[in-house]
């Protein structure tokens, strides 16, 4: 692990918030047909701004290093992730397309319109050379778990496989029904 406290403390950051996630599950309420996409090694995507590659020097006993992509310890990796995901996606966001982070939520009411929802997202993100893992997708469901939750059309509830805390055997989690 590198230590980038160093180069974190004069980086400028960047205020770009995390969206909230009840607008992201606000915006597929409706949808009946779900795909969920996590992109492969997010970060590792996103090339380092040629120049700044001497910045992530890192030194071993083998030699020096520098990054040519992003590493996950970089202040504004999050911030320049996530700008990179909103501009590259930004002709679907709000219409069929939801993003946090590094998941991708793409949501349709019919099956032929996901369908096509799908071509688009696809010929987006080879464009822009971005890969996702193809096991850790869920294509075309009724319902798809992201986020610790689990949503289908009209209905939210917590995903049991990723309670923590509190907890208890038997306990049931509420299902939200949106009206």
């Amino acid at each position: 692990c590198i230590d980038y406290r160093a180069l974190n403390k004069v980086t400028i950051k960047n205020k770009y918030p995390i969206p909230l996630i009840a607008n992201l599950f606000d915006r597929l309420r409706q949808a009946k047909y779900f795909t969920k996409m996590d992109l492969r090694k997010g970060y590792y995507q996103v090339r380092i701004i040629e120049g700044d590659e001497p910045k992530t020097a890192c030194v071993t006993r083998y030699g020096a290093y520098e990054w040519l992509v992003m590493p996950f310890a970089l202040t504004k990796a999050p911030a320049t992730f996530f700008t990179l995901m909103n501009e590259t996606l930004h002709p679907y966001l709000d219409q069929f397309v939801v993003v946090y982070l590094n998941d991708i939520v793409i949501y349709s009411n019919t099956l032929e319109e996901h369908v096509e929802h799908l071509r688009r997202v696809f010929k987006i993100l080879r464009e822009n050379h971005l890969y996702f893992k193809r096991e850790k997708c869920e294509f075309a469901q009724p319902k798809v778990h992201i986020l610790g939750h689990i949503i289908s059309q009209g209905k939210l509830w917590m995903d049991e496989a990723k309670r923590v805390g509190g907890a208890h055997k038997g306990d049931r989690a509420a299902i939200i029904l949106w009206t």
